[in-house]
This record gives structure tokens, C-alpha cells and sequence, in this order.
């Protein structure tokens, strides 16, 4: 009973969303292969969300981000401006290299204590990382789970998949910046003129502190290079972590770290959506998506996309959607991608990054009010995908 207690809603959620999936599949709702299918192509997204959410909890216990924020907190010299600069680029990269989901879980509780620790408005600091952590994932096949379900069909390197998607990375960046400091950085929103810079952030272990960011770096070294699947290359990092916290801190390893929630809603949320999708989802996206591959083509795949992401969630739609764009028109498959990654911003379900940071706001006491993150959303939606899929047009 003491455990029951101690489940968070979120907790309820994922596993009702499981049973419900589960239920689907026992009635027959959802034919045996269509979940033999979804599972078979997770199950590598499942192990690499295990081991580099565990990567990164260990590495910021160890003071690595907290490293990182400070010294871009200094960095700032007191200028909004230029920390506002800086933030973008430290979520931004966190992004890009570790994946939305660790931005989301692990920058955001960073982000707030660098608040706290100068004195300066939470809010802004907030949103700076959940708007980040969604349109700022189009970079890498690290960057979003969907960028990882779409490895196959895309067929591209890290490097290629980043030679041909820099440009509507780089709008849809551009875009965040405009409204984040349109809604929230500007001197009437956050409410002060200039702020003090903290103190030079000292780890308590050097020793873990080295080796958890050592780690790190090679993992994004490993993730450029392609030479080994991406849950081998964050297995290998965090089991490198791991071993060195069994002999400085044992105590710190406990079953905690290990993502239950996310391992338990994703493969939840796919079974239900194959099983909308198997009931004639698939139908509606490919009338809305539509056959053209040109300009108008990748702007339909990006907008729906972005609006059904919004509606259920991003990691199933992109894998009902990806059959519903005709194989030969790769520019509409990334545009999908776009819509899937920077669109899901509206809703507070639209992806797994932006439900954990609700959850992590909640615990710092930082209440960012619902209709006004809803209302900057869909602003922040409709010109970060609508910008994206233009750059991809153009430089394509």
C-alpha cells in the first residue's frame, strides 16, 4: 500500500494509458501484428531513453550542468540580453545532444535554481527550456524519440540528417527566440533591468564531476561519429557513470533513476494510437497529408503534424503519420518531423518533454498559468513549424 501512495498522477496516467493499450490488444481491437509491429520498432527507443535519462541524472547529481548554468549566469554579466542569449544556447544544445526529454527532466530543476540562486524570474527561465526542448529536437536522431522512429525511412547519418536539416533547426530557433522574448524576457514581462551574477559553482566530487561530463562528451562524440546504435552508445556512457558512482556514492544508485514512467507510457500511447490508427486514422492523415511532394506538400505534412500532436501526442502521431506520406517524397517525411518535434507546444500532452516539465515546475512551485502557455503555444506553433518547413523548401 505504501507504494500505491506514493504514485504520482502522472504515474496513473501511464499505466492506465498501458492497460488500456493492453486491453485493446486482448479484445482483438488491435490486430496482434500492428502491435508486434510498433513494439519491435520501439524497443530501441525504449533502451535509449532508459540509459540517457540515467546518464543524465547521475551527471547533473554531479554538478555538470550545474557547472555549465552558472557559468553562463556569469557569463551574462548581468545583461538580460546577453542571459537571455546564453540560455537559448545552453537549452538549445542540451537539446540537440541529449534529447528533449533530459532538457525537459533534468535543465529545467538546473534552470530554476540558477533563478533562485540570482534572483531573477523563474518564468521566463522556464519556458525558455520546455519551448526549447520541443523546437529546438530537429537536429540530431538524438534530439526527439521521433527523430529515432524515423531512422529507417529518413536513411540518413547524424551528419547527414544534420546537413540537411540545419536550416529549419535554425529558423525554428530563431522563431522561439522572437517569442520567448516577445512573451516572457522583455523588460515589462520579466520585471527587472539587470541582475547579479552567482558565485563560481564548485562539484562536491571533482572525481564524479570529470567523469560524468567526460562521459557525456563522448557519448556526443560516439553519436557523431555513427559507429554504434544510439541505446549502445548512452548504455555504454551510463554504465561508465554508473560504475564510478558504485564505488564514490553508492547510495546514489537507486531504482529511482531508471524513467518507470516514461517505459511504461510510451509503449501505452503506441498501442492506442495503433489501435485509432487501425480503425481509420490512417485514412484521415493521408487526406490531409496529401500526395504533393513539393512546397505545398512539406507545408500540409508540417501542419498536421503540429495539430494532431497537439491532439494526442507527438511520438504515435509521427508513426501514423509516416505511412501516410507516399515513400518517394522525403522532403514531406521531414516536414512531418518538423510538425511532430517544434509543433507541440500547445498542449501540455503534446509530448512527453513538455508533461514532464509541468511536473517539474510543479514540484519547484513555479505556476505558470495554463491559458497563457496555451495562448504564446499556438503562436509559437504556428510560426516555428510554418518558418521551419519554409527553410526546408528553400535549402532543399
Amino acid at each position: 500500500m505504501s507504494f500505491v501512495k506514493r504514485l504520482h498522477p502522472l504515474d496513473w496516467l501511464a499505466g492506465g494509458i498501458l492497460i488500456c493499450g493492453l486491453l485493446c490488444l486482448a479484445t482483438g481491437a488491435l490486430p496482434a501484428d500492428h502491435a508486434r509491429s510498433a513494439m519491435t520498432r520501439i524497443a530501441p527507443l525504449l533502451a535509449f531513453l532508459g540509459t540517457v535519462i540515467v546518464l543524465a541524472e547521475l551527471a547533473t547529481r554531479a554538478g555538470v550542468f550545474d557547472v555549465v548554468a552558472s557559468a553562463v549566469a556569469r557569463a551574462g554579466r548581468g545583461s538580460y540580453a546577453a542571459l537571455f542569449v546564453l540560455c537559448v544556447a545552453f537549452a538549445s544544445l542540451t537539446t540537440m545532444t541529449l534529447n528533449l526529454d533530459t532538457t525537459a527532466v533534468l535543465l529545467t530543476p538546473v534552470m530554476l535554481a540558477l533563478a533562485a540562486r540570482v534572483g531573477i524570474a523563474a518564468v521566463p527561465l522556464a519556458m525558455t527550456t520546455v519551448w526549447l526542448a520541443n523546437t529546438a529536437s530537429l537536429l540530431l536522431p538524438v534530439s526527439n524519440l521521433t527523430n529515432l522512429l524515423a531512422a529507417d525511412r529518413v536513411a540518413l547519418s547524424p551528419a547527414g540528417l544534420a546537413a540537411r536539416m540545419w536550416a529549419p533547426q535554425l529558423a525554428a530557433i530563431l522563431v522561439t527566440m522572437g517569442c520567448l522574448w516577445l512573451f516572457y524576457w522583455r523588460s515589462g514581462r520579466r520585471g527587472a533591468q539587470r541582475y547579479e551574477p552567482p558565485g563560481l559553482y564548485r562539484p562536491a566530487d571533482p572525481v564524479l564531476f570529470w567523469v560524468c561530463g567526460l562521459a557525456c562528451a563522448g557519448f556526443v562524440l560516439v553519436l557523431l561519429a555513427d559507429a554504434i546504435p544510439l541505446w549502445a552508445a548512452s548504455a555504454a556512457a551510463a554504465v561508465v557513470v554508473v560504475a564510478v558512482y558504485a564505488v564514490r556514492e553508492p547510495a546514489t544508485l537507486r531504482a529511482s533513476l531508471v524513467p518507470w514512467r516514461l517505459l511504461v507510457l510510451v509503449p501505452g500511447l503506441f498501442l492506442v494510437v495503433e489501435t485509432v490508427d487501425a480503425h481509420g486514422l490512417h485514412h484521415l492523415l493521408s487526406s490531409a497529408v496529401g500526395s504533393d511532394g513539393g512546397a505545398l506538400g512539406v507545408l500540409r505534412a508540417g501542419a498536421v503534424g503540429g495539430s494532431m500532436s497537439n491532439a494526442l501526442n507527438n511520438l504515435p502521431v509521427y508513426l501514423a503519420g509516416e505511412s501516410a506520406v507516399p515513400v518517394a517524397n522525403h522532403d514531406q517525411l521531414l516536414a512531418l518531423l518538423v510538425g511532430t518535434n517544434a509543433g507541440p507546444v500547445i498542449t501540455p500532452w503534446a509530448s512527453l518533454a513538455t508533461l514532464l516539465w509541468f511536473e517539474r515546475c510543479r514540484a519547484q512551485g513555479v505556476r505558470v498559468p495554463l491559458g497563457r502557455f496555451m495562448g504564446t503555444g499556438v503562436l509559437l506553433a504556428v510560426t516555428a513549424v510554418l518558418g521551419a518547413c519554409l527553410a526546408l523548401v528553400l535549402v532543399g
